[in-house]
């Protein structure tokens, strides 16, 4: 799956109209909504969009898709769009329900552990946290334009299940507790999924 996510500082209904003019409006035929979501921090909108063409999308087309962006939304302090490769993507213990947050743990891996946390995150990690009542689905990717470079999404029920024992419990392994600290550049956002 191809999947392109533009981030943008803006308002949330400016967030909306944007998501609706690109992804809606037939701008980019091949290219549908996936998930629209903003933090209330700093009016940061992040919106993914799911190619249904199977060819990548050059470096050409993203910069064209910047420009629509720009024009739409002139005032944007800042819009960075990235082409994100879909490495891993389970279903969670309430998948079906409702997504009304997006948590996502954008991170750099530090020289050298870029195998050992995927493998963590592939083997104990994503399905750990997916198996907890809330998670609706965990998906991780590598971005392949900006940093940083690794991002765990998850869409959740609402924020309830990060403070739970059970996802606690998973973060808390031996194996978490040896990757985690080479972990670099971490950003953790929880987002209200729009629309």
């Amino acid at each position: 799956m191809h999947v392109i996510l533009v981030r943008c500082q803006l308002p949330h209904s400016e967030g909306l109209r944007l998501a609706a003019e690109l992804f809606c409006a037939g701008r980019e035929p091949t290219l549908r909504l996936h998930r629209a979501a903003w933090s209330g921090d700093g009016d940061l909108a992040s919106v993914y969009g799911r190619f249904a063409k199977r060819t990548p999308v050059t470096a050409t087309q993203l910069a064209a898709m910047a420009k629509q962006w720009r024009a739409l939304c002139p005032a944007a302090e800042q819009i960075d769009i990235s082409r994100l490769l879909l490495m891993l993507d389970v279903p969670g213990k309430s998948h079906g329900s409702f997504a009304a947050r997006h948590y996502v743990v954008k991170t750099e891996p530090e020289d050298g552990w870029a195998e050992e946390i995927a493998r963590w995150y592939d083997t104990e990690h994503m399905p750990g946290l997916a198996a907890v009542r809330g998670c609706i689905h965990a998906q991780r990717f590598l971005n392949q334009d900006s940093g940083p470079r690794s991002l765990a999404c998850y869409d959740l029920v609402s924020e309830e299940p990060l403070g739970s024992r059970p996802w606690l419990a998973v973060r808390g392994t031996g194996w978490s507790s040896r990757v985690r600290p080479h972990f670099s550049n971490t950003r953790r956002t929880m987002m209200t999924v729009m629309g």
